[in-house]
């Protein structure tokens, strides 16, 4: 009897940790915005469980969910002025758990519906970052939200800020958090994440709104900087720069690069469109290599695809809002399979072999990640206001976020 016990509490607990995940930052925690966890998307006619709603006014920042706690970036004003703040939820009720003021509401200070912060907390060993407009790093404690350092990259590293002012959020691989902005020499950022010590510092980049992305290609782990001359690949480790893929800037760049093995997929708005490279080794020499470049058809303003057996998925279009297609794209080619109108500026996660979509208006849609046809599965209104933000799945919960409320659904 006790070893039926035995198996049967085993059972049950790695079931739970085969189900049960962190989101421990923007697009999860390989920042490729994929879920491992097993969920129920065939939720009914009337759309899936509400286990709670929360007032987050203001910003597309996006929810970063660890443990007991779910954390995102908000405006709110504290003592007549408008302030940028991290807020931590209680994961299970969405009752607030702490706050920490971080900085002057600029947002992206392109005013409209909606202007607030855009970059998202990650969180690591009980820590939180979060990265301000204003190109200061900050480290919270994640349980009680006092502040344990902070790193000012234009007073301490020359840094210069962007249009639109700084939209990117804080990778953390290992013992390191990576951030772009500071000056000639010091322009891409290593630093050590429990004490605020740089580790390494490196190029004479501009940066842009996208977040960098680490991975390992061709067995180098590695740290893919979106710059204003291109993508830009430094060793994870010391930032000695690996390989380069010179791409066009014009206005603003917003996509974070995308891994699809050995071949790397970037886009961009405003004229720019999408391409990828190929990246070869020869000894200890990476090389990257241009497969397409499509000025038209793929060309993205901000909302990141997700990547499964050689196809990328996501909302691919160019300020066409609450119209914008849903595209699957070919990564080495930038052929496109199929499209299907009617979701706008949103994002999309991947979840097994499901899209998870959020519309720009608050639909979140299921749809078959497959390459042969658009085959929607489930869809529900689940929130009100502007979504720009990035769907998060934590322990069987879908987190989603507009310009007004958040909800958190459950999936299991």
């Amino acid at each position: 009897m006790r070893f039926i016990l035995g198996i049967i509490l085993a059972t049950i607990c790695f079931s739970r940790a085969a189900i049960a995940a962190d989101w421990c930052g923007y697009r999860g925690p390989n920042q490729d915005g994929i879920s491992n966890e097993t969920v129920n998307l065939n939720w009914p006619a009337d759309g899936p469980k509400v286990v709670w709603k929360a007032e987050t006014k203001n910003g597309f920042s996006s929810f970063a969910v660890v443990g007991d706690k779910a954390f995102t970036l908000v405006n709110r004003d504290l003592d007549g002025s408008p302030r940028e703040i991290c807020v931590a939820l209680d994961a299970a009720s969405g009752k607030e758990v702490w706050m920490a003021d971080l900085a002057a509401g600029k947002g992206y200070s392109g005013g409209g519906d909606g202007d607030g912060p855009r970059s998202t907390p990650t969180i690591s060993e009980g820590l939180v970052y979060t990265f301000t407009p204003d190109l200061v790093l900050h480290c919270h404690d994640a349980q009680t939200g006092k502040a344990v350092w902070t790193k000012d990259l234009i007073k301490e590293h020359a840094g210069h800020n962007i249009g639109w002012n700084s939209a990117a959020s804080p990778v953390i691989d290992g013992d390191l958090v990576f951030v772009a902005g500071g000056g000639p020499g010091q322009s891409l950022l290593g630093i050590a994440k429990k004490t605020g010590k740089v580790v390494w510092k490196t190029g004479k980049e501009t940066m842009t709104h996208a977040m960098p992305v680490v991975g390992t290609i061709l067995d180098r782990r590695q740290v893919i900087f979106f710059c204003k001359s291109g993508l830009v690949a430094v060793a994870a480790k010391n930032g000695r720069e690996l390989w380069r893929f010179p791409y066009n800037y014009k206005t603003a760049t917003a996509v974070s690069p995308v891994i699809c093995g050995d071949v790397v997929y970037c886009s961009a708005g405003y004229g720019v469109g999408g391409g990828a490279c190929k990246i070869t080794k020869s000894g200890t020499r990476f090389t990257a290599t241009e497969l397409y470049r499509n000025v038209k058809s793929i060309q993205d303003l901000w909302s990141t695809p997700v990547f499964k057996d050689g196809y990328l998925y996501g909302m691919i279009s160019f300020k066409q809002f609450k119209k914008g297609p849903l595209k699957c794209v070919e990564a080495a080619t930038g052929n496109i399979r199929w499209e299907q109108p009617g979701f706008g500026a949103g994002q999309v996660i991947l979840v097994g072999d499901k899209l998870l979509a959020l519309s720009d208006q608050g639909e979140l849609v299921v749809v078959e990640a497959t390459p042969n046809s658009y085959k929607e599965i489930a869809r529900a209104k689940v929130v009100n206001g502007k979504c720009w933000s990035t769907p998060a799945l934590s322990d069987g919960r879908i987190y989603v976020r507009s310009t007004t409320e958040a909800a958190c659904l459950d999936a299991r």
